[in-house]
């Protein structure tokens, strides 16, 4: 069965009852949407997700349902794209969550927060554990509705241009990082940079910024950060996962038919499991290649991890005292959490440990 019978017949399935046959072609008129990415199209895993979602789309709907996909910053600014969505500029857009922490911290939650749940967990929240209920009934505040769409899974905590040994050797550094990690990180005097793809290159090339975080070997490999700085550190805590969103424009998605809204969000369930896979795949072969190529690979500091996560805490709770709606999410995902590494740690992540162990002692 291809990508077009499988979008098509779980959206039919899902959708059956809502649509009586007789009304089935008045329920598929022509419709053409825009949607901007945050990414470039060079990053065939990030911006790949849109043009596989619309693929899936135009099949499952034999071509009645189109979306046209735009790279960052054809249309609206690459960290700007949550606000063209809001406003009707565009009628979809994919982008990271926490680059929109401004509008309100809560967005950090539809990424995932610093030191929050990994890829399967978040994907769990999101579909069993009522996470996308909560978030949607935020997003609705700002006019938008959120279909996750992919996940980069634990990221790496980016390439520095000298080793970073203890939490002094943050005090000072110039590091492109989003979201809210970057205000924990200040805690410890780092200076945060927020940046697209384009700009962070350039920025560590000349020097004005010492470090950048961006996914992992992958799209670090595509953008070309280890021709810049030498060391390479993991993981990123600050993204354990990092789950990435198609924001439809609210108003667009209620005129939706029912049917379309089914295939969509079908779709988008796809598009985020290819991502993943994507990743998982490619990831291996470009660590080997950054590595072989003169990277320095290294662990960051189990001081910083901890004393990072002290501060992650005291910063939650901060927020979460001026704003119930964060409190309200935020009590909801960290109960989840707690829930699923007791079960973790006595499944994959025991699981994982031996056959890595086993693996070494094989050689």
């Amino acid at each position: 069965m291809n990508r077009r019978d499988i979008v098509k017949a779980a959206a039919l399935a899902a959708g059956a009852g809502l649509v009586a046959a007789p009304a089935v072609a008045q329920s598929a008129p022509q419709i053409r949407w825009r949607l901007q990415s945050s990414y470039p199209t060079s990053l065939d895993t990030l911006h790949g997700a849109c043009v596989y979602l619309a693929k899936a789309v135009a099949e499952a709907t034999d071509g009645r349902f189109q979306i046209d996909v735009f790279a960052a910053g054809a249309i609206a600014p690459p960290l700007g794209v949550a606000d063209a969505v809001q406003t009707g500029v565009v009628e979809m857009g994919y982008t990271g969550s926490y680059f929109y922490i401004g509008k309100d911290p809560a967005f950090v939650f539809g990424i995932g927060m610093p030191f929050g749940l990994n890829s399967r967990q978040q994907s769990a929240w999101f579909y069993h554990g009522g996470g996308l209920d909560l978030l949607n009934a935020f997003y609705a505040r700002f006019n938008l509705h959120n279909l996750p769409g992919g996940n980069t899974g634990t990221q790496m905590a980016g390439w520095f241009r000298k080793e970073i040994k203890s939490v002094a050797d943050l005090s000072g550094l110039k590091m492109r990082i989003g979201g809210l990690a970057g205000r924990i990180l200040q805690k410890f005097g780092l200076v945060p940079q927020q940046l697209g793809a384009a700009d962070t290159y350039s920025a560590l090339e000349r020097g004005t910024i010492d470090a950048a975080e961006w996914v992992g070997p992958y799209d670090d490999e595509k953008i070309g950060f280890q021709r810049i700085a030498r060391y390479y550190y993991y993981p990123g805590f600050w993204e354990g996962n990092s789950a990435l969103s198609f924001f439809v424009n609210l108003d667009k998605w209620r005129e939706l038919p029912a049917r379309y809204q089914s295939i969509l969000a079908t779709a988008a369930m796809a598009a985020a499991q290819d991502m993943q896979a994507k990743y998982d795949a490619q990831n291996p072969q470009a660590l080997r290649r950054l590595v072989a190529a003169g990277a320095q690979l290294r662990p960051l500091p189990t001081e910083i991890f901890l004393e990072a996560f002290r501060a992650a805490e005291a910063l939650y709770a901060e927020i979460a005292a001026q704003n119930p709606g964060f409190k309200t999410i935020l009590d909801h995902v960290t109960t989840f959490r707690r829930d699923g590494y007791q079960w973790l740690q006595a499944s994959d992540f025991t699981y994982d440990a031996m056959m890595i162990q086993a693996l070494r002692q094989r050689g």
